[in-house]
């Protein structure tokens, strides 16, 4: 290995990359090339460490009590606490030969010096966490994750009194060379687009000397200047707009652009938008469904977090569960029902397709035959654009699912005041539940009434919150992975980890009347009332990161939906192993902040 392919393998592996250009030279000239045929024992109780090691060729294996706890290949390095510390529970052993690089024990407590070096080695495992997430993503992390709505060039806002006349109010505009006309009207703000000018004025025969109040639109959609950049994506999406109107300390500063927003993206979710709504068939809207994955591959690949990657493909399933549903239904009952989604749809945390979770509750005065027919259809529209069907059967094909707004309410009633599992079940289900079609004031009369009526009963709550510990987590004492035979020696990230956090922070919702659907917006408002203290939040919200980043991955690898879950810590890299092992000891520790919490060693 040359030089600089030396010093490019040691600038790649973290800490180091914090050395200076001197320090890491330094560091090269005390370095030594090592070779240790198979089964050499490195490091145990008994034989104490004499160097940090990172490999260049072959593999180490690390036990604890003779179960193997970590693999070390390629690139990876190893073991600094043995020689912080002077001693180890591990021993590791050779197990493919292996030709490596090594710091002797004096050169790397020298380089404990480092500020950097030592922060890193020393610190608790949920800040090393962090760290190591950041080093996973550093190299791909797209810019405009980070960049704000201020980062961005805003178009001049043309903005006119309400009574200045539509002919007066277009000079203003040529002259600043605006996209829109903003119109004040008392302390409220409306909008004039081309579209307004073209409907109203040229096809509709309002005069240019009528005041520009009579063809403004009120509903105008802002962002504020200190906002992310992807919230602004995530809203021209959801709102099939092309700018969003830019606020500061309440003023307007200007305009955003949709082809501005994109040329900074350089993706086509947008486009995506634009197909939906132009769809005709379901034919057309299948088509959509590849583009939708190759988004999610392209957002992925350039680092964007699974949480902003989730919300971005619920915008766009809403919009095809809006699309299915008007394709279904006729457009006198439209108006009469709310279609709700459920599930990891519900809570805005699906990415690729999964179950069918939905429902639909309609006004009194109709009948379930005469939306029966349209469910069918819509059903089996969903199967063809690939979503599954639920294997609980929850779905507005089944009647149960499928009620009158009174009905709906006297299911609710029945589900506050039972202990019945199936009931609880059906209730958490239901907390998850979004309207995305139809007219949603139907959903939320009904989902108020489920907070109104809720009697925050002890023991209701806790066998709710015991499903928390259905599954156990799949890691052991010794921090080894635990894996499943009958699934080729994988582990199930959603029982495993996902569903304790997911179902855990539910539940603690329903408690404290929290009706934000969203696990991390749960989170969040959880620490916001003093619940959870903001360390114990952020070591929840960065785990559910890391466990849906890794879900994610193997749902797109899948072949199988039934083997989407379960995932080989072998197949991971070791900084990955590294986040998985820190989550799952998040989601140990919030199983015990659940289980006392709600006093689950009294539940039978």
């Amino acid at each position: 290995m040359s030089i600089l392919d030396q010093r490019k393998l040691i600038e790649s592996i973290y800490p180091f990359n914090y050395l200076s250009s001197r320090e890491l030279d330094s560091l090269i000239k005390k370095m030594d090339i090592a070779y240790y045929p198979k089964d050499t024992l490195l490091i145990s109780k008994d034989l104490e460490s004499i160097a940090f090691y990172i490999i260049i060729k072959g593999s180490v294996y690390e036990y604890i009590e003779d179960e193997l706890h970590n693999v070390y290949s390629e690139g990876d390095s190893f073991d600094a606490n043995a020689l912080i510390y002077g001693k180890t529970e591990s021993r590791f052993v050779v197990h493919e030969d292996l030709i490596c690089y090594e710091i002797k024990k004096d050169d790397f407590l020298d380089l404990m010096q480092n500020k950097a070096i030592q922060s890193y080695f020393l610190q608790n495992f949920i800040t090393r966490h962090r760290h190591l997430k950041e080093y996973e993503v550093q190299s791909e992390l797209s810019p405009f994750l980070m960049a704000k709505v201020s980062d961005m060039f805003l178009h001049k806002a043309c903005i006119v009194d309400k009574d200045i006349t539509i002919y007066d109010a277009l000079q203003k505009q040529k002259e600043l060379k605006a996209k829109v006309i903003i119109v004040e009207i008392e302390d409220v703000h409306a909008i004039v687009t081309d579209t307004d000018l073209r409907e109203k004025v040229l096809l509709g025969g309002v005069s240019v000397n009528e005041a520009i109040e009579k063809i403004a639109t009120k509903s105008l959609i802002t962002i504020k200047s200190n906002d992310f950049l992807f919230n602004a994506l995530l809203s021209m999406t959801h709102h099939s707009i092309k700018r969003l109107v830019v606020i500061q300390d309440d003023k307007i500063i200007g305009i955003l652009e949709q082809l501005d927003l994109l040329s900074y993206f350089a993706n086509h979710s947008h486009l995506v938008a634009v197909q939906i709504d132009k769809a005709n068939s379901i034919e057309d809207l299948k088509d959509i469904s590849e583009d939708i994955r190759n988004l999610i591959i392209t957002l992925k690949a350039k680092g964007v977090k699974v949480r902003y990657i989730t919300k971005l493909v619920s915008t766009l399933n809403e919009k095809i569960y809006k699309k299915v549903f008007e394709m279904s239904m006729p457009k006198e009952l439209q108006q009469k029902c709310s279609l709700l989604v459920m599930g990891s749809e519900g809570r805005a945390e699906q990415t690729i397709k999964t179950d069918q979770d939905n429902a639909l509750i309609f006004d009194d005065s109709m009948q379930d035959e005469d939306f029966e027919e349209h469910m069918q259809c819509l059903n089996s529209y969903l199967l063809t654009l690939g979503f599954p069907p639920c294997k609980g059967n929850v779905m507005v094909t089944n009647p149960y699912w499928r009620r009158k707004q009174s009905e709906f309410k006297e299911l609710i009633y029945q589900w506050n005041s039972s202990l019945d599992e199936k009931e609880l079940q059906n209730l958490s289900i239901f907390l998850d539940a979004k309207c995305v079609a139809g007219e949603c004031s139907y959903f939320e009369e009904v989902h108020t009434y489920l907070y109104q009526t809720f009697s925050v009963r002890e023991d209701i709550l806790a066998h709710i919150a015991k499903a928390t510990l259905a599954f156990d987590t799949p890691l052991s004492i010794f921090s080894g992975f635990v894996l499943e035979k009958e699934h080729k020696n994988r582990l199930d990230l959603k029982k495993g980890g996902l569903f304790a956090i997911v179902h855990g922070v539910r539940t603690m919702a329903l408690e404290f009347e929290i009706q934000e659907t969203n696990t991390v917006a749960r989170i969040k408002e959880l620490n916001n009332r003093g619940i959870i203290d903001k360390e114990f939040a952020s070591e929840l919200i960065e785990s559910f990161d890391t466990l849906s980043s890794l879900r994610l991955q193997a749902l797109l690898e899948a072949e199988d939906l039934e083997e989407a879950n379960y995932i080989d810590p072998k197949e991971l890299s070791k900084t990955q192993r590294d986040l998985l092992k820190d989550s799952f000891k998040v989601v140990n520790k919030f199983k015990k902040f659940i289980s006392f919490h709600f006093h689950l060693n009294m539940v039978v």
